[in-house]
């Protein structure tokens, strides 16, 4: 049942995708594919024949191709006032103390439950984010995301979870599973058998992939694919960067086997965010207080167009100049954005011209991640986004 879904939302997404796709590209490039296509199909079916119906087939076909175009991009290039969007949340150990840095107590864990609740969320399937991934959400709901498949999530958090039916998104890497402090695939099956469980691919060694080269990575990540499709029956459409990192030649790659891929900077999914950088909001013992925690809770997407560069990998301190594009309609002035350069986080040196954030990063990065987080605030609310570099040079925070 479980792959029947996974299979049926697969199908659902990759329509969708390629819908988007087609309206990203140029108008040129589109009319040309389909004339190319009814050249080739014309000439097969009217070899050695010459008819005026061709010509008025093919100036059909660019009316119709022209209407497409200007249909998609009315309907997907564009600002949507009422998006809510979805709060991803990741956490990693419960009750680990040792780890503070990637553990939650569980009581502080139930509280966030609660807290989501009592403000009327709901927490989102999984199975469902194909669905409405490209739709205007006018209900904001939760995503719940854990990584790693540590054996304190199994022994703490999956108990009140099972209990409580809460749907889950839980992101493995294939090569630990199984060793101390990990689960083992016969847990992973137990809780993957139900429905609102799911479980996400975390590549085999959750080593520092960016650091790889490319033949490497795709070993690696082939190999995960292998192990999924040997223990569960299948690959998961679900994909979550190590570390939040990767690079541009990676991210092409990972969209040639899943459907979504999670990073670790912060922000709200939209519509018109990129499907294999999603944000999440990393939850822990110093970022897993209350007062934070509300606070994300009632945060609204942050939508843009584009974000320049697309490479997030830094070689040698060469940094980048960041642009973020808006749409028309948003008013931007008032944005507010902190970058972690040089000795530490601080306001960011923003420029504004023609609905176009320029931020010029006060020094360089002295830590692996560069991160930027942007918020406004309108009518509606508190509106954030984040943008995490890497820099490969560096060794981990």
């Amino acid at each position: 049942m479980k792959i029947l879904l996974i299979f049926d939302n697969s199908i659902w997404f990759s329509l969708r995708k390629l819908k988007t796709m087609l309206t990203s590209s140029s108008k040129f490039s589109l009319q040309l594919s389909w004339l190319i296509l009814y050249s080739l199909s014309s000439l097969m079916i009217f070899k050695k024949m010459f008819s005026p119906a061709v010509s008025i087939i093919k100036l059909v076909i660019i009316f119709l191709t022209q209407f497409e175009i200007a249909y998609s991009a009315e309907n997907y290039n564009k600002y949507f006032a009422n998006e809510k969007g979805i709060v991803s949340i990741m956490y990693h150990r419960f009750n680990e103390s040792r780890y503070p840095s990637t553990n939650i107590q569980m009581d502080i864990f139930k509280k966030h439950i609660n807290i989501i609740k009592n403000a009327g969320y709901n927490f989102l399937n999984p199975s469902l984010l194909p669905k409405i991934f490209f739709e205007e959400k006018s209900e904001k709901t939760f995503l719940l995301t854990i990584d790693d498949g540590y054996l304190s999530f199994y022994e703490h958090a999956w108990p009140y979870l099972k209990d409580n039916k809460i749907p889950f998104l839980i992101f493995i890497s294939t090569e630990a599973v199984g060793k101390k402090g990990y689960m083992n695939w016969q847990q992973i099956k137990e809780i993957e058998k139900n429905e609102f469980v799911f479980i996400g691919n975390h590549s085999h060694s959750h080593d520092y992939l960016i650091n790889f080269s490319f033949e490497e990575f795709k070993k690696d990540i082939n190999k995960s694919i292998d192990i999924f499709k040997t223990n569960l029956g299948y690959n998961s459409i679900f994909f979550s960067y190590p570390f939040g990192e990767w690079n541009s030649k990676q991210k092409k790659f990972i969209s040639e086997h899943f459907d979504f891929a999670f990073g670790q900077h912060s922000g709200v999914i939209d519509l018109n965010k990129d499907q294999y950088e999603l944000p999440r909001f990393p939850i822990n013992e110093k970022y897993g207080d209350l007062d934070r925690f509300n606070f994300l809770v009632d945060l609204l997407p942050f939508q843009y167009k584009e974000v320049i560069p697309e490479e997030k990998m830094i070689e040698n301190n060469n940094l980048p100049e960041m642009k973020v594009k808006f749409f028309s309609e948003q008013k931007i002035d008032n944005v507010n954005c902190f970058s972690n350069e040089g000795s530490g986080w601080d306001s960011s040196n923003l420029e504004i011209e023609n609905n176009i954030l320029k931020i010029k990063f006060r020094d360089k990065f002295n830590t692996r991640r560069g991160r930027i987080n942007c918020s406004i605030q309108d009518d509606q609310g508190w509106r954030w986004f984040g943008v995490q570099f890497v820099l490969k040079h560096i060794k981990d925070n």
